[in-house]
């Protein structure tokens, strides 16, 4: 069985790179669709962040409203620590128990964690190889105000949050470069898969 955490920065193509090895056969675990999960009512982190922040993140049916979360924490680093805190330890534990149920099914297979700030957290050391996925940061603003309707100034306030890719690229085992086509980044991504399954488990 082979670990491999997958990140990279705002709209860098890491999802992209993900999907491409999903196809390929990888199991893949995306962090930010279990953080979805755990925010929800019932939630492993719900009663915590609601504790933690209020009930003015609730929308009208009880759920936590994430663009609410988000506007009280990106600006406050001990308020982002805090809610990190309470999130992570729920999606690491979700994390573990689909790549045990994975590995159970096949002991040889790969799989893959998408997630955004592996490097940041440290958590990047979990896993027995690193997949960082590039572009030019012109290519990570123009789709990210596409892709989530941000203002350019919206999608460089996010971006200077966040490590620079080509700081990333230096814990990377394997760079995948996506600022050309999507049929030259798959390219790379099936190299990548292939290299992957020949690492010795």
């Amino acid at each position: 069985m082979l670990r491999v955490g997958l990140t990279g920065g705002l709209a860098s193509g890491k999802s992209f790179v993900g999907k491409t090895l999903a196809e390929l056969g990888c199991t893949l675990i995306q962090a930010d669709v279990l953080g979805h999960q755990v925010l929800l009512a019932g939630g492993g982190a719900y009663d915590g962040v609601l504790a933690e922040f209020g009930r003015d993140i609730l929308d009208v049916s009880g759920e936590i409203d994430r663009r609410k979360l988000a506007t009280l924490v990106f600006d406050f680093p001990e308020r982002l620590k805090r809610l990190n805190e309470l999130v992570h330890p729920c999606v690491y534990q979700m994390e573990e128990d689909l790549a045990a149920a994975a590995f159970e099914k096949d002991p040889a297979g790969i799989v893959v964690v998408e997630a955004a700030i592996l490097i940041e957290t440290g958590s990047y050391k979990r896993f027995d190889r690193l997949i960082v996925a590039i572009c030019t940061e012109e290519q990570q603003l123009a789709r990210a105000m596409h892709r989530d309707g941000f203002t350019l100034e919206e999608a460089k306030a996010r971006l200077s949050r966040q490590m620079p890719l080509a700081e990333k690229r230096k814990y990377a085992d394997y760079v995948i470069d996506t600022s050309s086509t999507k049929e030259n980044t798959i390219q790379q991504t099936r190299q990548v898969y292939e290299s992957l399954r020949s690492v010795p488990v």
